[in-house]
């Protein structure tokens, strides 16, 4: 995938190039549409968009420096879209180095062919240059999205959920078991009842059919 992008970029940059500077001259551009869209012959000393004409010699060794890394990195490519991304900016770089080679005025120092311009307002390029805009543009996309070049995707961890507020208890604080209390055990052969009033409990023994009350009162009947 990446060497088909790749080639594809460098292919269509090379030939409409070659048309380019076949068919127009410099200083006359064509008005594809309007002041919009104009083809017009530039020949650029600089890095994209007509950047840094005096620095011919730096950007080759940075096109070249590019092409290196990107093969040396291409090794471990396993994911689709960073193989568009790298073969965007692959056939990208070798397109203007390819100028940079071969075109006058010399080897390594050769003047780019640019020949875009969309507006007065915007710097004249070629296809290679958008090639690499547009790979760089991926290539933050990707990186933003968490898409790795070895094919894996690497997520944010998920936000613990807030503590309940049962957990926040201090810890060897005693919860009362109800359930574990038990009323006293009588004596043998005198059968307890047990009532709740006014939140304590007492007990009340039955005998001789009626139900005495610790103290000595007698009630007339069970509660």
């Amino acid at each position: 995938m990446l060497v088909g992008v790749a080639a594809f970029a460098l292919v269509a940059d090379i030939v409409t190039k070659t048309l380019v500077v076949a068919h127009l001259r410099e200083g006359q551009p064509v008005h594809v549409l309007g002041d919009v869209l104009m083809f017009n012959l530039l020949r650029n000393p600089g890095a994209a968009f007509s950047v840094g004409t005096g620095d011919t010699i730096v950007f080759t060794a940075i096109a070249v420096a590019v092409v290196v890394y990107i093969a040396r990195t291409a090794r471990n490519l396993r994911s689709t879209a960073w193989a568009i991304t790298l073969g965007l900016l692959l056939g990208g770089a070798l397109g203007n180095l390819a100028d940079r080679i071969f075109r006058s005025p010399g080897f390594l120092r050769g003047h780019v062919v640019d020949w875009i311009e969309v507006t007065r307002y915007w710097p004249v390029f070629n296809l290679a240059d958008s090639a690499i805009v547009c790979g760089g543009i991926l290539t933050v996309l990707l990186a933003l999205l968490g898409y790795r070049i070895d094919g894996r995707h690497s997520e944010r961890p998920a936000a613990s959920p807030a503590p309940d507020a049962s957990s926040r208890e201090p810890k060897g604080a005693a919860v009362p078991d109800q359930a574990s209390e038990e009323p006293p055990r009588e004596p043998k052969g005198r059968p307890a009842v047990w009532t709740e009033e006014r939140g304590a409990q007492r007990r009340v023994t039955r005998e001789d059919g009626g139900l005495r009350r610790p103290g000595g009162k007698r009630d007339s009947g069970a509660r």
